[in-house]
């Protein structure tokens, strides 16, 4: 049996190695984006606002995409989870101003926690390369 031939996208992020992640990857003409925090060089502290840690997120995301040569334009599906029910309209904002026209199949849910408790909204994005 062939493995599948995947192409690994490193964020630098130190937990990348340590639990075997890439922050995405390339396979079959998709790009899989892993859940993707609000994280800030040098560990920074993240925005305080759930809008500004979306928005951040989805900065990683696109630069993640950017490297596997696609862009916003060729997501076809998010997932946003949200440690509190009252961060969806900030964070939905963020998503409609950057996917208002794209409208890629989305899905948001309210999580108990995310790992480092500084984040409050964790964001996943599919795309499929352009052609």
């Amino acid at each position: 049996m062939t493995a599948v031939e995947r192409r690994r996208i490193s964020s630098g992020a130190r937990w990348e190695p340590i639990a075997g992640y890439s922050r995405a990857v390339v396979v079959d003409g998709q790009v899989h984006v892993s859940g993707t925090v609000a994280a800030m060089p040098g560990d920074g502290d993240p925005p305080s606002d759930a809008y500004g840690q979306a928005r951040r997120c989805f900065e990683i995301i696109f630069a993640a995409l950017a490297e596997a040569g696609a862009g916003a334009e060729d997501v076809v599906r998010t997932r946003m989870y949200l440690v509190r029910a009252e961060y969806a309209d900030d964070v939905i904002r963020a998503h409609g101003e950057l996917f208002g026209d794209i409208r890629p199949a989305s899905t948001a849910v309210v999580v108990h926690a995310l790992i480092d408790p500084r984040f409050v909204v964790e964001i996943e994005a599919d795309a499929v390369l352009p052609r």
